[in-house]
């Protein structure tokens, strides 16, 4: 028993890699996602039995690996990704959280929601094909989250008879596209996800490339380095009042540390009201801190008793949040439903919740060609624009290149609770503090 206990200490202090994959259709994103599960020994066997019946019904002869994460009857029968597919692996270095994305142009919104919480994207290239149109789409999308890692895994690489010169064509072709989009962390691959060239294991068909393998950088990547380790934030979750006369003089205030480092005695501020304090306590569970980093969810208290809610963000030390009502972001417009200037949404950043109006339509951006298209009045599904917003109470936060907690929202109608549109801050029109 206590082998298993500190089995699973350990496997919860194990380092956490999220990912996402993307690409055109039929550039084998399920099948590489498949492999990896599969070489990695992470299938169950009832899983393995059940992707071999689906194969024999579908017609294949082969294991259809891709159907390990064409998890839907819908995609099933029409042998396509149509929805995110998240899949959860280990190996004995580290934990993995895959986002296996649509290819198809209508489910670019898919690959926003799969990739905003990415440390790492697959981009895949079919060797064949080489750069497409939808290339350069998942790429900007990568730039525009803010996803440092990119892979270029050019794959297929058995039916151009692992030619070295296809791939170095196709690695030539896409190194100017990360150009124009400024990424710096690229690294390509040559593989073929249906036989498993330099998935899991190196290749003996392709001698010419002595890189590592997908599983290899995949392990170890660094991953912590999106965390905005200079600027302390904490958005207020919970306030946790007393619940009896015996701790009548308790007051908690509950949240997740999105950046930086909180310690007992820092001087604070709490954000939208700019009022100021100093930190009691920090609490975790049932443990006492001295300090909390980012990601950890913890209970603080404050030495004065503030006027403090859900919604409100306590800032220590580094540079204080932008405070506005007017603020101009990036949108990825996720409804069938069309954005106009002047409708009305619910506003959720961070833990804050607010009515806000879209004021204007500064731009839509043509994904395929990266240009800026002025004019539009109207946005719809799939559509990435620059947009300004007002809200009826002021946000606090940051500009999303620089934390992406307190630098992101979503829009939901307020007529149906569906979230319609993502957002990226970049700054504010009117700055009030």
């Amino acid at each position: 028993m206590e082998k298993q206990t500190k089995d699973a200490s350990g496997y919860l202090d194990m380092e956490l890699l999220r990912f996402t994959t993307a690409g055109s259709v039929d550039d084998g994103k399920s099948t590489l996602i498949g492999r990896l599960l599969y070489d990695s020994k992470s299938i169950f066997e009832d899983q393995l039995e059940a992707i071999e019946s689906a194969s024999r019904r579908g017609g294949n002869d082969e294991v259809n690996l891709a159907l390990l994460t064409d998890g839907l009857r819908s995609e099933r029968e029409q042998g396509i990704t149509i929805d995110v597919a998240y899949r959860y692996f280990a190996t004995p270095k580290r934990k993995f959280i895959i986002a296996d994305t649509p290819g198809h142009i209508q489910y670019t919104r898919n690959m926003v929601t799969g990739a905003s919480t990415a440390d790492l994207a697959i981009i895949l290239i079919d060797a064949r094909n080489g750069v497409l149109e939808q290339t350069l789409r998942h790429s900007y999308i990568a730039s525009l989250l803010g996803i440092p890692h990119l892979l270029v895994c050019v794959n297929k690489m058995d039916l151009v008879d692992f030619s070295r010169e296809v791939f170095e064509k196709t690695r030539e072709r896409y190194r100017h596209i990360a150009n124009t989009l400024h990424l710096d962390s690229v690294t390509f691959i040559p593989l073929s996800a249906k036989l498993g060239d330099n998935v899991v294991e190196p290749s003996s068909r392709m001698p010419w490339y002595d890189g590592q393998t997908l599983m290899e950088i995949l392990e170890t990547i660094p991953v912590n380095h999106r965390v905005n380790e200079q600027d302390c934030r904490l958005p207020v979750q919970y306030v946790i009042r007393p619940i009896s006369d015996k701790f009548h003089d308790f007051r908690g205030y509950a949240g997740r540390v999105a950046g930086g480092v909180l310690e007992k005695g820092d001087a604070v501020t709490v954000f939208p009201s700019g009022l100021r304090s100093t930190v009691t306590a920090i609490t975790r569970l049932d443990a006492d801190l001295e300090k909390a980093v980012a990601s950890e969810s913890i209970t603080v208290q404050l030495a004065d008793d503030l006027d403090v809610c859900r919604g409100d963000l306590i800032v220590g030390r580094g540079t204080p949040p932008t405070v506005a009502r007017e603020i101009t972001l990036v949108i990825c417009w996720f409804n069938d439903k069309p954005l106009r200037p002047g409708n009305r949404y619910i506003v959720m950043q961070a833990t804050r919740e607010t009515i806000g109006v879209v004021t204007r339509i500064i731009h839509v951006v043509n994904v395929n060609t990266l240009q800026a298209e002025e004019g539009k009045d109207t946005l719809r599904a799939n559509d990435i624009a620059r947009v300004t917003i007002k809200t009826a109470k002021p946000l606090a936060f940051d500009p999303y290149a620089k934390n992406r907690v307190t630098g992101s929202l979503v829009l939901v109608d307020p007529d149906t609770f569906e979230t319609v549109g993502g957002g990226m801050i970049l700054g504010a029109a009117d700055q009030i503090l």
